[in-house]
């Protein structure tokens, strides 16, 4: 069973900064496409950055420029290092692990991101 435990949200004024963090129970460079996804209120998941298991991301173009996401190999962690944050911004930020075996994903259980001075 795959588990995802993120941490690292809180509340944070506009133009400030945040790092999440997602441990993982797996090993993250073997087979899995690790995923920051972000959900507003009423609204389905975004994505907010992917990385590959080779080491290549990819952003939203949105988002490009201001999200960064990267990984420790040695502790299974992903961060998504997020600057200059808005109001706009403020969602339940989750990671979620895919499979590129079988396809199947896993979920952490969201951190809340707010930003509002």
């Amino acid at each position: 069973q795959v588990q995802l435990v993120e941490s690292g949200g809180g509340l944070v004024p506009p133009g400030g900064s945040l790092r999440l963090s997602c441990k993982a129970s797996i090993d993250i460079r073997s087979g899995y496409t690790m995923r920051w996804m972000r959900q507003f209120v009423g609204k389905q998941p975004e994505l907010v950055a992917e990385l590959y298991a080779g080491g290549s991301a990819n952003y939203p173009v949105a988002l490009k420029g201001r999200f960064t996401i990267s990984r420790d190999n040695i502790e299974n962690i992903i961060y998504l290092q997020m600057d200059n944050l808005q109001p706009d911004d403020t969602a339940v930020y989750s990671c979620s692990a895919q499979s590129n075996y079988n396809g199947l994903r896993y979920w952490g259980q969201g951190t809340q991101v707010t930003v509002s001075s």
